[in-house]
């Protein structure tokens, strides 16, 4: 059944001319940004503002998730120049700080960790903050270390909902894998910023939200992201509740309460949403 998205959800138009010129750069430098393939609310705010969250490694994921819009199916070819391309997108936006993410590559003997180091490698001759938005490379530790290897400044790895809804939501995921993960990281690289984010509105209760939150800082995380889940299309995951405003206040108090360093919790929040706001704690 159809929901009305209530008044706070509606995203008010804004930089439009700007955006347009962020697209065709995109298109001169054939790459592809996670803000156009998973249909993200904030776009053209974002576009704007002339940042971006790149997505290497391809358009098309070899997972099949249900809240995700990302193209399903046979993968692309790992484009050789992506890493240089991406480098000259990031200095002709002057971005202080990119996001660089990735469709899930379960075809890959690595999962595309080295074209992530790559990609980060490039970016060490910029001045720019590096935060990578990595899959969970299915569990292999030296996938892990081969991109920490290269010192991004945020490692973050999405969590996405409860423990209850991974079946139906992220089938082929696991909890306690990414949670692993996260761990993994902080072991690898002390001094490594830790990220994650979770989406409400699937159908999770708010005592299995906060028993997240605290699973999420046993294993040291740092950052946290909570965003109202939207479904892309009616064959994606039904949108279950539209959570108050009010709700994600609770939240994010509740966060902090916990220990985490920085806390995004908004509807229109999303993993890498204003992700630059986070630049006065990594300097």
């Amino acid at each position: 059944m159809n929901k009305r998205k209530p008044e706070w959800l509606r995203v008010k138009l804004q930089g439009a001319e700007k955006s347009h010129r962020v697209k065709e750069m995109l298109d001169r430098l054939s790459l592809h940004t996670v803000c156009q393939e998973a249909n993200c609310p904030n776009l053209i705010e974002c576009f704007g503002r002339k940042t971006a969250t790149f997505m290497i490694l391809g358009s098309v994921c070899t997972r099949n998730c249900t809240f995700c819009n990302v193209t399903k199916g046979h993968t692309q070819a790992v484009d050789p120049q992506e890493p240089t391309h991406v480098a000259e997108a990031v200095k002709e936006l002057g971005l202080k700080h990119a996001v660089i993410t990735s469709v899930t590559r379960d075809d890959l003997p690595d999962g595309g960790a080295g074209h992530f180091a790559k990609v980060i490698e490039k970016l060490r001759d910029t001045e720019v903050i590096v935060e990578v938005l990595i899959p969970d490379f299915q569990g292999d530790p030296q996938a892990l270390a081969t991109v920490l290897q290269t010192k991004p400044h945020i490692l973050n790895h999405n969590i996405e909902t409860v423990p209850r809804l991974y079946p139906t939501v992220r089938p082929k995921a696991s909890y306690a894998r990414s949670l692993e993960l996260l761990k993994n990281s902080k072991e690898m690289d002390a001094g490594i910023y830790t990220k994650s984010g979770i989406m409400v509105g699937l159908g999770e209760q708010e005592a299995e939200v906060l028993a997240v939150l605290h699973d999420l800082r046993a294993v040291d995380c740092d950052l946290l992201t909570i965003g109202q889940y939207l479904a892309p299309s009616a064959k994606h995951h039904e949108v279950i509740e539209y959570i108050h405003p009010d709700q994600f206040k609770k939240y994010k108090e509740a966060a902090y309460q916990m220990g985490f360093k920085y806390v995004a919790s908004d509807p229109l929040v999303r993993s890498s949403y204003h992700a630059a706001d986070v630049q006065h704690i990594i300097e």
